[in-house]
């Protein structure tokens, strides 16, 4: 298969990590050259878009890989315990979708780091355009701080909030690797490859945040490389049964943060509003995009949480006894993304994941 996207990418590191531990054969291309072709086929150019060997495109790497497991069984990556599976998937959106912020503005907003990812984004990404190199560079950081952290809310007075949760994440994720090789056990499930979207292209390269990693969570650091090279280094293919009480300030925390994000976000789109504000952790975010994206994601998790029976529901709402847990169950919010109703993902025409032209991920 080939694997359009970059290699700076916080998505295609996710999935790549992803294919490697499965021992799946994929070919990395850049997917501009091609722009129009890939638009037609997959719907909207997003990193990673992948192009099968049996001609069928796949889109948003989270039904990929749900997808992926039924083809290849091999060192599964859901955990067999209900209420494991379903926590894992929640650590997994909560990477995607809440870690993003602080990635990006790492990223951008410091000097260094823009100017280093400007260089390989520019030489990577837009040859193919016929315009100067000086230009394509601050087009590229432009358009990036711009539109990922200007745009979703990083302000002077966010700043402080969107930093100390990466070192909140770092500390939470130290904490469980002391005790266990990956967050739930002795192999990485799909919430570690969740999160070697953040921590591999972005908080474990660029270079402010890999030098924070490297100075504060040496064991996230290490977990980087493990999970990277996951195929040769996992002796044992093992879950654990039940959640470990190690990971409840990070279910705390995703309570706290990402579950307040979706919840604004999908009261927002029900509205027919553009933007929205939160309240997390005290700190106030305003005018942020509305993504129907994720409201597709709650979608997603609120189903998860259905197919459960009755007893693991009742395992899952006890561990999860923080204040917006509930948005996972109950539906006083609305979640009705009316995207992919079909349920063809990963197989369907992908959107962008904000509504407002923001360039999607």
């Amino acid at each position: 298969m080939i694997v359009y996207g970059a290699s700076v990418s916080y998505y295609t590191g996710k999935l790549e990590a992803y294919l490697r531990y499965k021992g799946i054969s994929y070919e990395r291309a850049s997917p501009y050259p091609q722009a129009e072709r890939i638009k037609r086929e997959a719907g909207c150019i997003q990193h990673p878009v992948v192009e099968r060997q049996d001609g069928r495109w796949m889109s948003d790497t989270t039904p990929i890989i749900l997808q992926l497991e039924q083809e290849h069984p091999n060192q599964p990556v859901l955990p067999q315990d209900p209420v494991v599976r379903f926590t894992a998937l929640l650590i997994e959106d909560y990477a995607d979708e809440w870690l993003w912020r602080a990635a990006m503005h790492y990223r951008w907003s410091y000097k260094h780091d823009r100017a280093l990812l400007s260089r390989i984004l520019t030489d990577e990404l837009t040859t193919h355009l016929k315009l100067p190199r000086f230009f394509r560079l601050r087009m590229i950081a432009r358009r990036q701080r711009q539109g990922f952290v200007i745009n979703d809310g990083v302000t002077d007075s966010t700043r402080e909030h969107v930093e100390q949760g990466y070192h909140r994440i770092l500390a939470l994720m130290s904490t469980a690797l002391a005790e266990r090789p990956y967050l739930l056990g002795a192999s990485p499930s799909i919430a570690d490859f969740g999160l070697m979207g953040p921590m591999l292209r972005h908080f474990g390269q660029d270079p402010t945040p890999a030098e924070i990693m490297r100075d504060t969570a040496p064991r996230v650091y290490d977990w980087v490389a493990r999970t990277w090279n996951a195929s040769d280094m996992t002796q044992q293919h093992a879950f654990v049964e039940t959640l470990p009480e190690d990971l409840d300030g990070l279910l705390q925390e995703i309570c706290e943060t990402h579950l307040v994000q979706l919840a604004e976000n999908a009261r927002a789109w029900h509205e027919g509003k553009k933007k929205f504000d939160m309240l997390v952790q005290g700190c106030q975010y305003r005018h942020l995009p509305v993504s129907r994206y994720r409201v597709y994601c709650l979608e997603q998790l609120r189903r998860h949480f259905e197919a459960l029976v009755p007893e693991s529901r009742q395992l899952v709402q006890d561990k999860l006894s923080f204040p917006m847990a509930d948005l996972l169950w109950q539906d006083a919010i609305k979640a009705d993304s009316g995207y992919d109703a079909a349920g063809d993902a990963p197989f369907n025409k992908a959107i962008n994941v904000f509504e407002n032209g923001v360039p999607t991920r």
